[in-house]
């Protein structure tokens, strides 16, 4: 299949020239039809078939089918809502002790903040690693981590597109004694992602960007070698081996991040999304986004291109005077992109199933500011 076969599938992308991707990919008819179809089968089911025992029997086809994707085994992958979600389930399962240190960057999302803020009040030391333009100086992040119990960094920044070097952050960090925890959501869909080839201790990410799949489909990857290690904030019948039982005994792996009846329609969706990535391939969907994102900046001057010139991502940040206002400028001319908190600036989030007119219409678009 090819992308552009894909985008006509997708209704979202209709009406305008959609680059925020980064933020919300819209989803395909297949996925939203895949989750459709589940959502009606079990609720419109007949009565003679156990309504658990058809979510149950979902729960483990999806994570075997998110495993596969990104290199980890399905004992390996809970299912959460979100990125968000996944990272409290991590901030929430570790005992912490007053004076513990959590390392972060500056450039984390609030998923990555927002749980690290609150655990301050326990007396937890939040340590913030400076970057220049994305870039992450190696010295000074093993001198933050050298005491550190934690240490949260994304794999892609959302606010430059830069790819950090996460193998070699995670090596750094557990040489340090610190578990590794990787916010990968701008990856999936957009680059090729294989946990094992990380290392990191756990994974958080989820499929309603990149991927286009369906709100509510996000995923945690936590090795299997350390979750056993970790004692979930919250429990239900779905972290646990025998529900009935006097005592608790956890689920192996990362299951036991899971807690009770959600539907399974939006990783049923996630799952199609999966499926038609890999029709595609996603080396050539690398490929597609790689050439895009150079014709788009090659009418954006160095000062005001803010993320790398050479391709590390389909995340493309300009430097403009009033973000909030060029955004709605722009959306006045049928063109889709979000603005940022820091820098001020606006992103473009270009896709495979983005066009060239697509990107063109960023360019003119800026032209049109000045």
């Amino acid at each position: 299949m090819d992308p552009l076969d894909l985008r006509a599938e997708t209704p979202g992308l209709r009406d305008a020239a959609y680059l925020n991707f980064g933020a919300h990919g819209p989803s395909p008819r297949r996925v939203v039809e895949a989750a459709s179809e589940f959502l009606r089968t079990h609720e419109y089911g007949s009565a003679s078939n156990d309504p658990y025992e058809v979510a149950f029997g979902t729960y483990e086809d999806v994570r075997e089918r998110i495993a596969e994707f990104v290199g980890a085994r399905p004992d390996e992958i809970a299912l959460t809502e979100s990125t968000t979600d996944g990272i409290n389930r991590i901030a929430s399962a570790i005992d912490w002790e007053p004076g513990d240190v959590v390392v972060r960057t500056d450039l984390e999302h609030p998923a990555g903040i927002l749980p690290w803020q609150r655990l301050e009040r326990e007396g937890v030391e939040v340590r913030v690693v400076e970057t220049d333009r994305g870039r992450m100086d190696l010295d000074e992040f093993a001198d933050a981590i050298a005491d550190a119990r934690l240490v949260c960094f994304s794999a892609i920044t959302w606010t430059h597109g830069t790819k950090l070097p996460v193998r070699t952050l995670v090596e750094t960090a557990s040489d340090a004694g610190a578990f590794t925890l990787v916010d990968a959501v701008q990856v999936p869909g957009e680059r090729r992602m294989d946990v094992s080839e990380w290392g990191a201790d756990a994974v958080a990410a989820a499929g309603h960007k990149w991927l286009l799949g369906p709100w509510g489909a996000g995923f945690l990857y936590v090795d299997r070698d350390v979750a056993d290690d970790l004692v979930p904030g919250a429990i239900g019948y779905r972290s646990v081996e025998t529900p009935t039982a006097e005592t608790i005994q956890y689920k192996t792996g990362a299951p036991r991040f899971e807690v009770g009846s959600t539907t399974p329609a939006a990783h049923v969706g996630l799952g199609a999304a999966l499926d038609a990535i890999d029709e595609i391939g996603i080396d050539r969907i690398e490929t597609r986004i790689e050439s895009l994102t150079d014709r788009l900046k090659e009418g954006i001057d160095d000062a005001s291109l803010l993320s790398p010139r050479e391709f590390e991502s389909g995340l493309v940040s300009i430097a403009v005077d009033d973000p909030e206002a060029t955004v709605a400028r722009f959306a006045d001319r049928d063109v889709v992109v979000r603005s940022l908190p820091y820098p001020a600036a606006i992103r473009v989030s270009v896709h495979a199933v983005s066009t060239e007119s697509d990107v063109d219409a960023v360019v003119d678009g800026l032209s049109a500011e000045t």
